[in-house]
């Protein structure tokens, strides 16, 4: 079975619920405690054995790719002024070259279309899809536990949560078949139902590991919910071709497209922190 080498981080999106905020900014540049949304992303990604990381990004995205590159100016400094701690930080969590490659989705038509612009980079081999909206925080990185489902299934993976009937409209559903309780095969998928109209509550959330022909089924551009190229449209006909399971992964997820969703990141990583944690614990306490 093939290794999963790559992951698409799509990037391109406007960040239109975080505004002001991201009107020149990058969404995925917002810090959480002091390290931007899309880093946890890439150290989830590397940290789950990704090999190169392809950021599908759009006009205005530069910073993103200039925040993993060598920042000669910024090093040189500290190397100077002796601050070799932030020094050896930085090195390190710059990506080796090559890691980290970038192509652009020149309109904006959906997920689907975003990750269909990876395809030549992708070529025809499995690979993963991270949303870096949706921070997870887990004891083995989501993506490391969702390769591990796939090299017993052989299939497509996502990552499924349940949420509140209420919120059934956001989110891709699946309709579930045989379910360990931690593993459900996945028998359909309906993109945004109405609570009366939705097969479960389990909703996919931001991680995917797929095989390569969803991006056969995305190249027909077929439009979805919401006048977009939808990539649960895509996935659900491979469904009745291909394993196909969601995986209720161990860890706790913040959505930081939303603002009180970044808030909270915000609040648990900084609370756990040995350096400042029991500081800021102190000053929440505070505002009680």
């Amino acid at each position: 079975m093939p290794k999963i080498r790559k992951a698409v981080l799509p990037v391109a999106g406007l960040g239109t619920r975080m505004l002001p905020a991201t009107r020149v900014l990058p969404k995925e540049m917002l810090p959480v405690v002091d390290k931007p949304i899309v880093q946890y992303a890439v150290e989830e990604a590397v940290a789950s054995g990704i090999e190169e990381i392809i950021l599908v990004t759009g006009r205005g995205k530069i910073l993103i790719e200039d925040h993993f590159d060598r920042a000669v100016e910024l090093f040189e400094t500290l190397s100077r002024r002796g601050r070799t701690a932030e020094l050896e930080r930085l090195l390190a969590e710059t990506p080796p070259p090559g890691v980290i490659v970038a192509t652009r989705q020149q309109e904006p038509k959906g997920l689907g279309h975003a990750v269909w612009c990876a395809r030549h980079l992708i070529g025809r081999e499995p690979f993963a899809v991270i949303l870096v909206d949706d921070l997870i925080e887990a004891p083995t990185p989501c993506l490391a536990q969702m390769i591990a489902v796939h090299e017993r299934t052989g299939g497509n993976v996502v990552a499924v949560m349940e949420v509140p009937p209420e919120h059934t409209s956001r989110y891709g559903i699946v309709a579930p078949g045989k379910d360990d309780g931690r593993v459900v095969e996945v028998r359909g998928l309906v993109e945004k139902p109405a609570p009366q109209s939705a097969p479960s509550r389990l909703a996919v959330i931001g991680r995917y590991i797929l095989l390569p022909e969803v991006m056969d089924e995305l190249a027909r551009h077929e439009v979805g919910a919401g006048g977009e190229i939808q990539l649960t449209d895509a996935m659900a006909k491979l469904i009745d071709r291909q394993p196909f399971h969601g995986l209720r992964f161990e860890g706790r997820r913040f959505d930081c497209g939303d603002r009180l969703g970044y808030l909270e990141a915000i609040v648990a990583f900084a609370a756990k922190r040995p350096d400042i944690g029991a500081a800021f614990r102190d000053i929440l306490a505070r505002y009680r």
